[in-house]
């Protein structure tokens, strides 16, 4: 079991592709940022999310987002089954296959929520989140930083129904931004923060221009 465990972590480390998440508390803005960054992108890009990607991953999204009572352990586990599916099933071959994957949140969503959220041993939440990827990590993660005051105030805004994250009260959202904050000071070159509450515009120029400057430094090294 370990060494077959060994083997994937090795096989997710050396894809041919380029790998982007883009992370940040509800109402970020993250949505939008993906399309017009996929669209800039050009053609060989594949659009995901987590929780789902997959029928299966989809799934559990479904029960995830609308369970009202939940305990912390479950959502830890919830979300691990749907990452594991959805990077064996659909992301790593993507990326094997030298294509560039967007993913609207990923492991370090899992951090913020069900660690620093939910008050899971982080030390417990890496070796979750390790076995769910295979060793799998982002080649360069946008992080959208915003209040959560401003960003619950977008959603309730939009025409879309409220999840039973976006329930939740304040205080909660704001233990989300402090985990993901966390994750952005322990890896800097790789978690890149962006003031959120910047144009649109602005916002998709720094993506768009360190996410070509990073494919193609990985294409010439």
């Amino acid at each position: 079991m370990i060494l077959r465990l060994q083997r994937d972590i090795i096989k997710a480390m050396k894809h041919k592709g380029f790998f982007i998440t883009l992370e940040g508390v509800e109402g970020a803005g993250k949505t939008t940022q993906i399309q017009r960054l996929a669209d800039a992108l050009g053609d060989a890009v594949l659009v995901t999310r987590e929780p789902g990607g997959t029928p299966l991953s989809e799934q559990i999204r479904d029960i995830f987002l609308t369970t009202a009572a939940m305990s912390a352990t479950t959502e830890l586990m919830l979300i691990a089954a749907a990452r594991a599916q959805h990077v064996t099933e659909l992301i790593l071959p993507a990326l094997n296959a030298g294509q560039i994957v967007i993913c609207d949140r990923f492991s370090d969503a899992t951090v913020a929520y069900q660690g620093y959220r939910k008050g899971i041993d982080l030390k417990l939440i890496e070796q979750v989140n390790h076995i769910a990827t295979g060793g799998l990590t982002p080649d360069v993660t946008f992080l959208l930083d915003l209040p959560p005051d401003i960003g619950l105030q977008r959603k309730r805004d939009s025409d879309e129904p409220l999840t039973r994250l976006e329930h939740e009260n304040l205080a909660s959202h704001k233990k989300v931004r402090e985990g993901y904050l966390a994750v952005a000071e322990a890896e800097p070159q790789r978690v890149q923060l962006i003031d959120a509450q910047l144009d649109a515009d602005t916002i998709h120029n720094l993506i768009t221009t360190e996410s070509k400057k990073r494919i193609q430094l990985l294409q010439t090294s």
